[in-house]
């Protein structure tokens, strides 16, 4: 019977605790333990490997690579690759989760999203496809050359689009 309280209360206690606490915030502090221990396992194994290429030696390591054996650097290359993509996903979820968190940061997020995308819409559509050889002999598509075009002219547009802004900023702070 008194276990039984204790338990109740303790449960009690813990909710009050948790009900505190932002869901959000009670996710992102375990999702933070988690992330230490995967970089400490990653930084583990990197170790590992740097050490396996540092005991193969320098000059096996070069004769390897010039038969074509990339196998003494491979699971470090491997591990970078990895590495690198989870940070961009943690980067992605990151920034979605403040980008969520705030309607005014989400509302201004999509203004730009759709700006971006009209800029992209002019400049794809002002731009002309034609068959264009290559040095190495090859054929550039006209797909691809209207592509390669539009890449050009948004390039063009953005930055007029950026110095007239500010531009636009200097002379209305010399106004005020």
């Amino acid at each position: 019977m008194i276990w039984k309280m204790h338990q109740s209360l303790w449960l009690i206690s813990l909710l009050r605790i948790r009900n505190s606490i932002h869901p959000l915030k009670f996710v992102i502090m375990n999702f933070h333990k988690i992330v230490k221990i995967v970089t400490g396992i990653l930084g583990v194994l990197g170790i590992v490997f740097l050490f396996m290429v540092i005991g193969s030696g320098d000059e096996e390591v070069k004769a390897a690579a010039a038969m074509g054996d990339y196998s003494a650097v491979s699971p470090l290359i491997t591990l970078s690759q990895v590495i690198l993509g989870i940070a961009v996903i943690a980067t992605l979820i990151f920034s979605l989760l403040g980008l969520f968190s705030d309607k005014e940061k989400l509302k201004k997020a999509v203004f730009s999203i759709v700006g971006l995308l009209v800029v992209l819409g002019v400049a794809y559509a002002t731009s002309e496809g034609v068959e264009t050889p290559m040095k190495d002999g090859e054929v550039l598509s006209a797909a691809g050359s209207r592509l390669v075009g539009t890449g050009i002219r948004m390039f063009y547009f953005l930055a007029v689009i950026a110095i007239g802004s500010m531009l636009f900023a200097s002379v209305k702070k010399l106004i005020k």
